[in-house]
């Protein structure tokens, strides 16, 4: 067993505990740990007592642990202590973690919606099915969206606790009603799907069932033109269209001009054994 009052130069030191002396230097800089005497020679002394206080300090620096935070420990040190700076720093890194899975998932997402995007059928029209999901919705009170209506929609974002708008699905609304009257561009609303509501007052449902879907590449001048071929679609399989068609770009992260803008195009198409009621005004209460 090394003696208690056996001395390391700073370089003996620091090679033990396998760090370079410079940051034995630093410890010293910043108040962790400062030599046990300093030499007339000037070289900085550390004793065999020092290497569990440095050991400490590595272990919580490893584990992460601020300078502030190891200072404050070293000056109340005991177990509860510990056991509290260890707690704290757990809940931490759970919380990282979290965060982490949810940028693991974003970035799945993100590479399904490529592959996707490789191979949208952009000249067919097609009915699927779609369950029921719920929007915030921006009334448009002109023909094309402002900027005090997209700073509205970021605002139902954050009400939503929905973080940024890339990170959710957005679009435009625009009422079957106006389509039939040839107004391909005069839409109503913004909205912004909000995929688990913790309340639905006041959201918008989007109703479960058959719904044609379109996908239509190019300026958003050439909408109107996809519309008359949803149209004539929908007159030739006699269906009949209702509600309102729900707008969403789908690569707007990838393009660099307006050529490449692909709009996808969801309408509901009216169930055969209903009523024949619209179900243009689906907002809860």
């Amino acid at each position: 067993m090394i003696p208690q009052e056996t001395t390391f130069t700073i370089g003996q030191f620091a090679a033990i505990h396998g760090i370079h002396k410079k940051t034995l230097m630093w410890y010293d800089q910043v108040g962790l740990l400062s030599p046990a005497f300093v030499g007339e020679n000037g070289y900085r002394y550390y004793s065999y007592r020092q290497s569990a206080r440095l050991e400490t300090i590595l272990m919580l620096r490893a584990l992460e642990v601020s300078i502030p935070e190891i200072k404050t420990f070293l000056s109340h040190r005991s177990a509860g202590e510990l056991r509290r700076l260890l707690t704290e720093k757990i809940a931490g890194v759970e919380g990282q973690i979290r965060r982490l899975e949810e940028i693991r998932h974003a970035l799945v997402r993100q590479q399904a919606s490529l592959a996707r995007l490789e191979t949208l059928p952009l000249t067919q029209i097609s009915l699927v099915r779609r369950e029921t999901c719920y929007l915030a919705t921006v009334p448009l009170p002109g023909d094309t969206p402002t900027d005090r209506e997209i700073a509205a929609v970021i605002d139902q974002a954050k009400a939503h606790q929905l973080g940024h708008l890339h990170e959710g699905v957005y679009g435009a609304m625009l009422p079957v009603e106006h389509l039939r009257q040839g107004r391909f561009t005069d839409y109503t609303h913004l909205f912004l799907e909000v995929p688990a509501p913790t309340r639905r007052t006041g959201l918008h449902r989007r109703p479960k069932g058959r719904y044609l879907l379109a996908y239509y590449q190019g300026p958003w001048q050439g909408l109107p033109a996809k519309y008359e071929a949803i149209l004539a679609y929908a007159r030739d399989h006699e269906l009949t269209l209702t509600g309102f068609a729900y707008e969403k770009g789908v690569n707007e992260l990838v393009i660099q001009q307006d050529e490449d803008y692909i709009t996808q195009i969801e309408i509901p198409v009216q169930d055969p054994c209903s009523d024949g009621s619209s179900p243009r005004s689906h907002r809860t209460t």
